[in-house]
């Protein structure tokens, strides 16, 4: 791998960056105040191809890669949380398990609109009594004739207010477990499909978190995502992807905490002279660009994988786990960096420390990484 980018992608990140800056940065305090699903910058997102960026040109899509999509999400997080992780969604675990798991006919269908802006996805995996432990959903999907009736609730959905559609995953032969869970394309305007409330977030509260209950919805068995009752390797394959992006919103959140504490402490004074000049917060300043480089590596390198077509089960779940607790780390010390004014919402070091917890749970939380990479390193030197 080569550590500098080709011209291509420094001209996609400088391209990303203006536009966050000049276009979604001056918004996000408004948007994570008002609870406002930004709709007009996702439009502006879906027109630079940002909705769609692993989609290839034939069905809309930008065809730009993971490492492309990594960068993006970046800059795009680094100015807004809410709106990176809207991005994150509709890309790694809505377009990219159509393309990859599609029929012709699901993907000429469905990719133009998801990655023009024409429809909004969403992912439909968790539910109140299993998070962690995706294999102990209850929601079944049983065949009745040429459709499946799904009963069930699913909850934790990110733009579950908006979405058009979900990837829904269920069980469609519950006494074979793991090896009888299928996914479907389903419409959120179903009969019987009812979305919950927006729930009450600490952060990102610009995209909205509901709960779906499914009663009797009944779904077209052409609408199964990839083969019947194999629907688990596409729920972990598309989280796989999905980690990627969720590493890169982390990473983006301490960079913004960390450029904004480091600004700050060149103009703030205490004893005589700006606080930068203090050793012990130079120290901080060091361990936290220590730790965003390094997890800007370790997402990188998982999104390189991605893009050879290379297994990165174990890969995208260090980049995971790394850039969240990174993140963590950085946004604590910025807070700590800005004295009292960190606690106080005029200054977005609050803004970024609530947004980054998130980062350490959704899309697996840093325990089950942590299991992901043991097990995946154990299957390696039991290979030897």
């Amino acid at each position: 791998m080569d550590f500098l980018l080709s011209e291509e992608h420094q001209m996609l990140q400088r391209m990303v960056r203006d536009f966050a800056t000049n276009q979604i940065e001056p918004h996000a305090r408004e948007i994570d105040a008002s609870h406002q699903y930004p709709a007009d910058i996702i439009a502006q997102l879906s027109e630079l191809g940002l909705m769609g960026m692993m989609v290839p040109e034939e069905y809309g899509g930008a065809d730009l890669g993971a490492l492309a999509y990594a960068i993006a999400m970046e800059e795009v997080s680094k100015a807004c949380a809410s709106t990176g992780v809207i991005m994150s969604v509709n890309n790694s675990l809505v377009c990219a398990p159509i393309y990859s798991h599609g029929t012709e006919e699901q993907k000429e269908a469905y990719l133009p609109d998801l990655a023009t802006g024409g429809k909004l996805g969403c992912f439909s995996l968790s539910e109140p009594g299993s998070g962690s432990d995706a294999a102990g959903m209850t929601t079944v999907a049983l065949r009745d004739g040429d459709d499946f009736v799904i009963n069930g609730t699913k909850n934790w959905i990110t733009n579950g207010r908006e979405a058009d559609l979900a990837v829904l995953i269920a069980l469609s032969a519950p006494q074979l477990k793991t090896r009888g869970i299928s996914a479907f394309i389903v419409d959120t305007k179903s009969e019987g499909l009812t979305v919950g409330k927006s729930e009450e977030k600490l952060g990102i509260c610009g995209s909205s978190t509901t709960t779906y209950t499914y009663e009797d919805v009944r779904v077209p068995a052409e609408n199964i995502l990839g083969e019947e009752n194999h629907g688990f390797k596409v729920a972990m394959k598309a989280l796989d992807g999905g980690r990627i992006g969720i590493a890169a919103q982390a990473l983006g959140i301490g960079r913004a905490a960390f450029e904004k504490a480091v600004k700050y402490s060149t103009e703030r004074h205490a004893f005589g002279g700006p606080i930068s000049n203090f050793q012990a917060l130079q120290f901080m300043v060091a361990d936290m660009a220590t730790k965003l480089d390094a997890a800007r590596m370790l997402v990188w390198r998982a999104a390189w994988m991605k893009d050879q077509h290379q297994r990165c089960t174990k890969e995208s779940a260090m980049a995971k786990v790394f850039a969240s607790e990174a993140a963590n780390y950085v946004v604590d010390r910025a807070l700590q960096m800005h004295g009292g004014f960190g606690f106080s919402k005029e200054f977005d070091a609050e803004r970024h420390y609530r947004d980054q917890r998130i980062t350490e749970i959704y899309e697996g939380t840093s325990e089950i990484q942590r299991l992901v990479i043991g097990r995946e390193t154990l299957k390696q030197f039991a290979s030897l």
